[in-house]
């Protein structure tokens, strides 16, 4: 059931956008087409920043509290990495504090 949580919340939003993005693709080309590479940011969304970009091709065009709901992405993604970050600490040998490890 861990695993299943954990996979869960690691591929959701990916699968989300990705599914919104067969649904509705005019909306999603839209949204990223005011970037110099389109094609690259939905990837790159999609890659590093899935909730931030699932929230801003969700609220496209920003305007109001549109910008609070893209802030609550911004933090689901930071909250993301950092839970990632804190249970490395948790896997047994794992080097803490020593990027290089000594001879």
């Amino acid at each position: 059931m861990c695993c299943f949580a954990a996979s869960l919340v690691f591929f959701g939003p990916r699968l989300a956008f990705l599914v919104y993005w067969l649904i509705a693709p005019v909306r999603v080309n839209l949204a990223v087409e005011a970037f110099n590479f389109p094609w690259l940011v939905g990837i790159a969304g999609l890659v590093f920043a899935p909730w931030t970009m699932l929230m801003y091709v969700l609220v496209f065009p920003l305007g109001g509290w549109d910008w609070l709901w893209l802030g609550l992405g911004i933090m689901a993604d930071v909250a993301s990495y950092m839970g990632a970050y804190q249970n490395r600490k948790q896997v047994p040998y794992y080097p803490e504090n020593d990027p290089i490890p000594s001879a």
